[in-house]
């Protein structure tokens, strides 16, 4: 199921999350999951929120904590930051809930779900079907395949379970390869990740090779990597929807105040 990637940390992420997915199992199982008064809930369309003139195409990450930078912000609560970044424009959230290598939670994500209205991407590494059920159960309404941990037949599975759930799905590729060894009918949105999850070195060229790569009728998002609302213009211009940030935002004292800020200086250059 899982690309051999190395000795890399993506190697020993992947690792530990199927320790951690299995001990999860034995906690709770997959019924268990299905009698949450979340399960039955609605997502969001990943889509219409995205392409509103109302939003910013921005989907804007609350996260602690980086496997390469360590502490990025764990002074702030993921209600007050989610809240503040939807009414900053935000088209969707992205809520890490791994807490080993990014000190998330899936409690984050639920106070996330019941302080906001708009889509919310659980940031998961992604290993188990068991999983795709749980971010339903904790009120997700994206679910992050990443190709560069999963094979071309897992992708299409999951895809398609997480459409049965009524779930938007976001495909993350790194590179040519993984786009089209992946890409499925059961896709909402592709990713390109600008970050290299084998070293977290990071390059916006990966974007611009992409973007003509991939199919129109999927949404494509630019993630990792930007900071600076330049960038966005440029994204924009060059094919891109969306943009994940997270970092850039996570890293200053108020959040959600950066992230308005960020987005008052994109008005200014679209004007």
């Amino acid at each position: 199921m899982t690309a051999n990637t190395g000795s890399t940390i993506l190697d020993k992420i992947v690792e530990h999350k199927l320790t951690e997915v299995a001990e999860a199992k034995a906690k709770v199982s997959t019924s268990g999951l299905e009698k949450s008064a979340l399960f039955n809930r609605k997502c969001y369309s990943l889509k219409e929120f995205m392409l509103s003139p109302e939003r910013t195409g921005i989907i804007a990450e609350f996260k602690r904590v980086s496997p390469s930078k360590g502490i990025i912000n764990d002074k702030v609560s993921p209600e007050i930051v989610t809240r503040d970044y939807a009414n900053a424009g935000a088209s969707a959230l992205s809520v890490l809930t791994d807490s080993k290598f990014f000190g998330g939670n899936v409690d984050d994500l639920l106070c996330a779900r019941e302080a906001n209205t708009i889509p919310i991407l659980r940031k998961e590494f992604i290993l188990d079907e068991y999983q795709i059920i749980e971010a339903k159960s904790i009120g997700a309404d994206i679910i992050l395949l990443i190709a560069s941990i999963l094979d071309s037949k897992t992708i299409a599975k999951f895809a398609r379970i997480s459409k049965d759930l009524g779930l938007n799905v976001l495909l993350e590729v790194h590179n040519q390869q993984e786009l089209e060894q992946s890409l499925c009918d059961d896709l909402d949105a592709v990713g390109v990740n600008n970050r290299n999850l084998g070293d977290f070195s990071v390059s916006l060229q990966h974007s611009y090779d992409l973007v003509n790569q991939i199919p129109d009728k999927f949404l494509k998002v630019s993630e990792s990597g930007i900071s600076n609302p330049k960038t966005i213009y440029d994204l924009k211009r060059a094919g891109f929807n969306g943009f994940l940030i997270g970092e850039n935002f996570m890293k200053e004292e108020n959040p959600g105040e950066a992230m308005n800020d960020f987005v008052e200086q994109i008005k200014l250059l679209e004007q």
